[in-house]
């Protein structure tokens, strides 16, 4: 388990890393620099770089930790990756399922293939599916998002790049958005911002705001509106 420093969780769990970009979000990916990092630095799960591998001997790493925790699946790869098999996403949801004492927050771009593999995974409470939404080109991953049998459903606008129009929030729990952070960091608008969380507010979606984004990310804050906005979804609740 890694402390993380995103702000809407806690820890993160890494039993698969790396991955390939597949749409405008991808296109200065954090994970895909810091990998590289990594790689440099000798960390045995980055020989390969930001290449797709399977780390098989971290699988149960959630089972020792005790303590109840917000973890975040894979934030260093996808785990609905075509490269990964199904037969090791159902180990990963096995953990997750076994480690009710945790609330295991997953993301994903790859909303066709989370739609394909749902029915075959045990979607237990503790688990939190989301889907990254960076502009209106890709809204329709909401839409394979509402068909999963999961507790909670979520939805990252980051990075936002674009306006997201006319959201139909039905079937959806949760909203981050936030803006790119970097030196190849992509503006973000405040209406557009602005335009989801009245969304969020209609709609009766929780809605947390993380970050202005920009090359200076720490100066930009995160305040909208003059306040922060850190609504999430009932940890535990039945």
């Amino acid at each position: 388990m890694s402390k993380s420093k995103i702000e809407w969780t806690e820890n993160t769990w890494n039993p698969v890393t790396g991955c390939t970009k597949i749409s405008d979000g991808c296109k200065n990916c954090y994970a895909a620099v810091m990998a590289q990092r990594l790689k440099l630095m000798g960390n045995k799960k980055y020989v390969n770089g930001f290449e797709v591998a399977l780390h098989e001997y971290c699988l149960t790493d959630p089972l020792k930790w005790k303590k109840p925790s917000l973890i975040f699946v894979n934030s260093m790869s996808d785990l609905f990756h075509e490269d990964i098999p199904l037969d090791f996403i159902q180990k990963i949801f096995g953990i997750m399922n076994k480690a009710s004492w945790h609330t295991f927050q997953v993301l994903t771009k790859r909303a066709e293939r989370l739609e394909e593999l749902a029915p075959y995974l045990n979607w237990s409470p503790n688990i939190w599916q989301g889907v990254t939404v960076e502009s209106d080109q890709y809204k329709y991953r909401i839409d394979s998002l509402r068909k999963v049998n999961a507790k909670v459903r979520f939805i990252s606008f980051e990075p936002l790049i674009d306006e997201v129009k006319n959201l139909d929030l039905a079937g959806v729990d949760w909203a981050i958005v936030g803006g790119e952070s970097g030196f190849k960091s992509r503006r973000m608008d405040s209406e557009w911002v602005l335009s989801i969380k009245n969304e969020c507010d209609q709609q009766g979606v929780s809605f947390y705001f993380k970050q202005w984004g920009g090359t200076n990310k720490k100066k930009n804050g995160r305040l909208l509106l003059g306040q922060t906005w850190d609504a999430m979804p009932e940890i535990g609740a039945k």
